[in-house]
This record gives structure tokens, C-alpha cells and sequence, in this order.
């Protein structure tokens, strides 16, 4: 089911104003932009989606899953009002989500709520 109005997309930014998440997109191929663009334009118009395309990882945090050349794309992001902010991205090999990479995505979620207050 799609939205009225599909979520605004934003970039978290650090508190030097860097955008990790942005600059993960970018290290993608043009080809492997286009195929997670897509699929976090898909999570904009019919949020609150289930598998395959979203999982729910935590409180307030959500990942979109894609599949590309170098493996499988995760796009954490955390929903704000109307806003879906891409907090953290990585390729990964492997089927499980290294723990690691689940910390990085809560520090930001955390991060950004604190500058959001």
C-alpha cells in the first residue's frame, strides 16, 4: 500500500557536517546506486514495509535491504515525522549483519536524536 505522501529522504550528518551514508552511496557503481535508490524510494512511498525489501533492527531503526553486484546492500534509517533519515550503509558477504556495523547505525540513531531535540 502506498503513502499519501511518500516520506522525505535526508542524510544524516555528523557533527562535522560529514554524511557517511551519502558518501557509502556514493561508493557504489552507478548501476548498484540506481538498484538501493530505488528500493529506499520504494520504503518512501509504502512505509511502514515488511521483508524482503525493510526489516525492522531496533527501536526506531530500520534497514532496507537490496541486492547488487558486490553483494547485499543494507541502508539503515530511522523515521522521523515525515523524514526517513539514511543513518548508515554498508555491503556486506555474509547472510548475518555484523554486530559492528548494528552499533554504528544505533551510535548515529542516538547521535542524531540528541542534535534533534
Amino acid at each position: 500500500m502506498e503513502r499519501e505522501t511518500p516520506l522525505d529522504a535526508a542524510f544524516y550528518k555528523t557533527k562535522q557536517d560529514n554524511q557517511p551514508c551519502r558518501d557509502y552511496l556514493m561508493s557504489l557503481s552507478k548501476d548498484d546506486r540506481r538498484e538501493v535508490g530505488a528500493d529506499i524510494f520504494a520504503v518512501q512511498k509504502g512505509f511502514p514495509l515488511g521483508l524482503p525489501l525493510c526489516r525492522k533492527m531496533g527501536t526506531d531503526l530500520w534497514e532496507v535491504r537490496s541486492n547488487i553486484a558486490d553483494g547485499i546492500s543494507r541502508v539503515f534509517f530511522t523515521v522521523d515525522n515525515n523524514k526517513m533519515v539514511l543513518l548508515h550503509g554498508f555491503t556486506k558477504k555474509s547472510q548475518k549483519t555484523p554486530q559492528n556495523e548494528i552499533d554504528t547505525a544505533e551510535s548515529r540513531l542516538k547521535d542524531y536524536k540528541e542534535q534533534n531535540k
